[in-house]
């Protein structure tokens, strides 16, 4: 489900249509769907409830504070992987003692801020990081609740950079080690509780069949674990994929061309893993992120220039690999809708290229849309989740403002960074 559809000709989010939203706040910009958030994590916490549970948001997908105020006044815990991502949750209202905090490259300082605020479990990835967890516990004077993640060497069958589950990722610790890690922790670490055990395969699965074999693959160890140091909770990660295609499918209008690509669902997941998950006597987590807020989100600009040459049409936006780097960086897919429907079923192939000086510059290459012209706004789909995250002011670009709609209302959740904001912190030499 998601709030992008057309009205009166005019795409809309919810109830606004996004043009109003361009006049009033330019281009480009991120606008989001508060009902789309709301009802993606809504959904999956109540197909859930079979199971005692947590809904740990994966904040790395969108940070913006709005976002994380939204989740947990809807009683969201969250998915940490920096002390910075920790400050947010806190400045938004959220709960460290509903936090988890993962990630390969933890600092001493960031470990030590996790403790000071009583984040519900830190997941360990390496026996090293182990080690300074357990030191810094000490030298506070702490016990740290952890979790080791564990490495399950399953192929989620997803994109090699977002994978995660692999024993040639960087993640986690081997499968054949992990008990004996448990073992030395209990023995020879004072300063760390065995709180639970954590995986995380990867992210935009498609097919439950990865999950699946994962779990199984997992839950006996769970349960030995369990048997032999009193773990209480089991975390089988996020990664749940979403329709990138055809995300308009759904009353789409006759010129909508895209192929609908077969998704798992959210209650297909827990149908599937929930009797898996039942007999164990564990509390279970999940770290959804690109789940709940990617279809809640698109982001809104402005054709430039249209450039006709011998073999290719370009038309030129205001936005950039710098707002939304997906499409550069791993071939993500973003379908593109006009803000105005077209009134004909024509197409014409062309390439939605941005202003930044580089080649991987482009939103969709060789794509067929309707026709397009100079001042005409388009919404790049499916873009809540690692948009903004991952912006940068490549270029010198400032980055764009974010917009969040809640029915009829239209809230400014971040500014356009000015000039000024560009080079705050920097000087000259004397």
């Amino acid at each position: 489900m998601h709030s992008f559809h057309y009205q009166n000709g005019q795409l809309h989010c919810e109830s606004v249509d996004l043009t109003s939203i361009a006049e009033q706040f330019g281009t480009p910009t991120y606008v989001y769907s508060k009902a789309t958030l709301s009802d993606h994590f809504t959904r999956l916490n109540q197909a859930m409830n079979k199971v005692d549970h947590l809904v740990c948001y994966a904040v790395k997908a969108n940070s913006n504070l709005a976002v994380i105020d939204t989740l947990a006044k809807l009683g969201s815990g969250f998915d940490i992987v920096s002390a910075g991502e920790l400050f947010r949750v806190i400045k938004a209202g959220g709960d460290p003692s509903k936090c988890t905090f993962a990630g390969v490259g933890k600092t001493r300082d960031e470990i030590r801020f996790a403790l000071e605020h009583g984040i519900y479990s830190i997941n360990v990835e390496s026996l090293a990081e182990l080690e300074a967890i357990n030191e810094v516990a000490n030298e506070m004077g702490k016990i740290a609740p952890v979790a080791l993640r564990v490495n399950p060497n399953v192929d989620a069958k997803t994109h090699k950079y977002i994978s995660t589950g692999k024993s040639e990722n960087k993640f986690g610790i081997d499968f054949g080690k992990i008990e004996a890690a448990y073992d030395d922790a209990a023995t020879r670490l004072k300063n760390v509780s065995l709180r639970g055990l954590q995986m995380h395969i990867g992210s935009q699965l498609t097919t439950i069949a990865p999950f699946l074999e994962a779990v199984r693959k997992v839950v006996p160890l769970a349960i030995a674990l369990k048997e032999k140091h009193g773990i209480e909770f089991f975390s089988i990660g996020g990664g749940i994929g979403i329709v990138y295609h055809g995300s308009l499918s759904s009353g789409a209008p006759e010129w909508w061309q895209s192929e609908e690509n077969t998704q798992i669902t959210i209650e297909e997941y827990a149908e599937t893993l929930v009797p898996e998950l039942t007999s164990l006597g564990l509390r279970i987590l999940l770290e959804p992120g690109r789940l709940i807020a990617g279809n809640a989100g698109a982001l809104l600009t402005r054709v430039l220039y249209t450039k006709k040459g011998d073999t290719k049409t370009f038309q030129i936006v205001d936005s950039g690999m710098g707002d939304l780097i997906r499409p550069a960086l791993y071939q993500g897919h973003h379908e593109i809708a006009p803000v105005t429907e077209p009134k004909t079923t024509a197409t014409e192939k062309v390439d939605i290229v941005g202003p930044i000086c580089e080649s991987g510059d482009f939103f969709a290459q060789d794509t067929d849309l309707p026709p397009l012209a100079e001042n005409d706004l388009i919404a790049l789909l499916s873009a809540g989740a690692y948009g903004f995250t991952m912006a940068s002011n490549y270029n010198s670009r400032p980055l764009p403002a974010e917009i969040m709609v809640d029915g009829g209302s239209v809230h400014e959740i971040r500014k356009r960074q000015t000039f000024d904001d560009l080079i705050a912190g920097e000087s000259v030499l004397p």
